[in-house]
Formats: C-alpha cells, structure tokens, sequence
C-alpha cells in the first residue's frame, strides 16, 4: 500500500505542479523552480552522503553514477539557471530514466525506511522539474535535441562502462540486470541486451519528443503558408 502511494505522490504532485505553472504563469515560477531544485539537491545529496557512510562502502557500488543520480543532478541545475541544453537533459534523460524507475522501482529499502522515501522522493524530483521546466515553464526542446541526448547517453554509458569494467561493478546495469524482475529480464543475455536498451531509449526520446515535434511541424506549415 504504502508503494502505490509513494507512486501516486510521486507523479500526481508533479504533474498538478507543472499544470498549475502553465494555468498560472506568474512570477512564482522562478522562486518556484529555484525552491524545488534546491530541495532536490537535498533529496539527491542525502542518497550519496548514505552512500558514504556505509560502512562497507566500496567503488564498486557506492558511487553516484546510475543514470537517476546523474539525471537529478543536472536537473538541479536546470532547475536553478534553466539553460536550454540542461531543461532538455533533465526532459528527455530524467524524465524517461525516472518514470521507468518509479514504475518498475528498485527501492533500496522497505516501507517506512526513510531510504523507501528518499527513492520516491528524489525520482518525482526528477519527474517534478522536467515537467515544470518544459510544460509549466515553456522551455521546450530545440530541433535535433532527440540526437543530441542519445549522444550524450551514449557518451555516458560509454563512460560509465568504463568504470564498470575497471572496478567491477555494474552502474546503468551494462553487465547484468538488477537483481529484481524489470523490463531487462526480457531483453536477453548481454551484449545483445546493451543494443536492446539502446533502441528503447531512441524510442522513449522519440516519444517524448513527438508533441513538440508535431508542434514546429504545425507552425512551419503556417509560417509558410503565409508567405
């Protein structure tokens, strides 16, 4: 019970956020954004200093470099300076990262262990300041941004696999799935899973991508329509 929730907070909240943002377009927006990115920033910096203190804290799984953990910091500082080319990380890489994450969540811990709160809490984060940015703030993705963020991705997987294979760990699960049932189970053995994730993600960005897409279709169609 306490899981379905968790999950309903975690999505409701931040879509009646960003469609209050948009209803309502004031000049709450920037305090808005600078207060949810700094809570945020709590969210995500009480997971790492957890992290820290464990004490069998080891490289291998005690950093901050799953694809959430990334995601939520740059939206942090989306949030805070809403610079194009962050709101579109934290659109296409967060959003899609931390929607997955919450439907088919590896929560660290049980209800009502704070660590069950702060997952919940630092993935609607995420949710949170994608959609506030890009729906309540109208800072929408540019043209060529679904290339772009699946360079980027790639790019930091191909970092991040660097890592996994110096240390031995398994950050963005590149060598073994989580040890808890999710949609990678389906995707076969590794390597061909890595190809398989990769051409669900283009798919994801595509999708999220579509309503703008078809919105710059619609005004160059106008736009030329009128000349």
């Amino acid at each position: 019970m306490g899981q379905v929730v968790s999950l309903a907070a975690a999505i409701g909240m931040p879509v009646g956020l960003a469609l209050a943002a948009r209803r309502w377009p004031r000049s709450w927006l920037v305090p808005a954004a600078l207060a949810l990115g700094a809570f945020l920033a709590v969210a995500e910096l009480s997971w790492w200093v957890d992290l820290a203190l464990r004490p069998h804290w080891s490289v291998a799984d005690g950093l901050p470099l799953q694809l959430c953990d990334a995601a939520g910091l740059v939206s942090v500082a989306a949030l805070w300076w809403r610079r194009r080319l962050l709101v579109e990380i934290a659109y296409f890489v967060g959003l899609g990262g931390a929607l997955q994450a919450l439907i088919m969540p590896y929560v660290p811990e049980p209800f009502p262990n704070w660590l069950f709160f702060q997952y919940y809490v630092a993935h609607g984060g995420v949710v949170a300041a994608a959609l506030f940015l890009v729906v309540g703030m109208r800072i929408e993705p540019r043209p060529g941004a679904v290339p772009r963020m699946a360079l980027l991705t790639a790019a930091y997987a191909a970092l991040v696999g660097i890592v996994d294979v110096a240390t031995g760990a398994d950050y963005l699960y590149l060598l073994r799935p989580p040890p808890v049932p999710t949609l990678l189970d389906l995707l076969g053995p590794w390597p061909w899973r890595v190809g398989a994730v990769a051409l669900i993600g283009l798919a994801v960005l595509l999708i999220l991508d579509a309503p703008f897409w078809w919105r710059r279709r619609l005004l160059s169609r106008s736009s030329t329509a009128g000349t």
